[in-house]
């Protein structure tokens, strides 16, 4: 077992403060895709991105990985600024991006390799292996990608990310290509890799009922541009969550009806952010017995 290192429990792990992303328009005034984005993570919170379309959430989560310059603002992870990509931040895209001549054990030990360059030759294949085990891989070992579904391929990316050992984990839409079975078979394996790890974790996502069965919190995005961060709703199920036990939970449904309701109705506003948990969602959403929305 190769656990992450122990680190004092922090209300702010990761900042973004005043973020802003911009980019130049040679032909008049910049476009501002994303403005005072202020928000702190606590460290091994579970946290998702939502918002419509172009609102800027893959634009706040690549800048957060390094991937993307930050115009304004900032962003501090466990106490260090960001300003580059690094391997304490590891990304899964919603396409695995494996290299297809290599199988599944070299894929992840490819970047083993490049984060533990002074580690010993077995040292580095017991963290490969620790990490296809916990991805349930430990059959797919020789497999290529062409070899393999569309959801093996992303358990792959999954296990590439987290030998990595890193101190967040982003996911970017990780399982929107995958049918609704294996989306939530995956969705189960990321919990239980997040048990065990405690791992930071951001989620862009599109899907509210995925938004709320995997977070602690959800980051409501205004729409852009100039988008910013609108609404937070604090989901009140325990860990470790049984997807039975959740679906069967009236506030699962309250919580997507809130939602969907700020897509709906409140996206558009530019209000001082604010937080729901479930009393004030009790009062805020409908009554017992009403019929709730549920989009997938």
């Amino acid at each position: 077992m190769y656990p992450l290192p122990n680190h004092e429990p922090s209300s702010k792990f990761v900042e973004f403060s005043n973020l802003q992303k911009a980019y130049p328009n040679p032909y008049g005034e910049d476009f501002v895709a994303v403005e005072n984005f202020n928000l702190n993570i606590k460290q091994g919170e579970f946290i998702g991105l939502i918002g419509h379309s172009g609102c800027g959430k893959s634009t706040v989560l690549t800048m957060l990985a390094g991937l993307n310059a930050i115009s304004g603002g900032g962003i501090i992870v466990d106490n260090k600024e960001i300003d580059e990509p690094g391997p304490d931040r590891a990304v899964v895209f919603q396409s695995p991006c494996l290299m297809p001549w290599f199988n599944t054990y070299q894929n992840v030990m490819v970047g083993v390799k490049n984060v533990y360059p002074h580690a010993s030759k077995k040292e580095r294949h017991d963290i490969v292996m620790y990490a296809l085990e916990v991805c349930g891989l430990q059959d797919s070992i020789k497999k290529h990608p062409h070899e393999m579904s569309g959801g093996q391929q992303q358990r792959v990316g999954i296990a590439r990310a987290i030998a990595l050992k890193p101190k967040v984990l982003l996911l970017d839409e990780p399982f929107g290509r995958l049918d609704s079975l294996t989306r939530m078979d995956l969705q189960d394996t990321i919990l239980q890799i997040l048990n065990k790890e405690k791992i930071t974790t951001m989620i862009v996502t599109h899907d509210v009922d995925e938004a709320v069965f995997l977070c602690d919190r959800v980051a409501m995005m205004t729409n852009g541009p100039r988008a910013t961060l609108g609404e937070i709703l604090e989901v009140g199920f325990e860990r470790p969550r049984n997807r039975k036990d959740i679906m069967n939970d009236p506030m699962f449904y309250r919580y997507i009806d809130h939602l969907v309701s700020y897509l709906m109705d409140r996206a558009h506003l530019r209000e001082p952010a604010k937080t729901y948990d479930k009393n004030s969602l009790l009062s805020f959403t409908k009554k017992p017995g009403d019929k709730a929305t549920h989009v997938a």
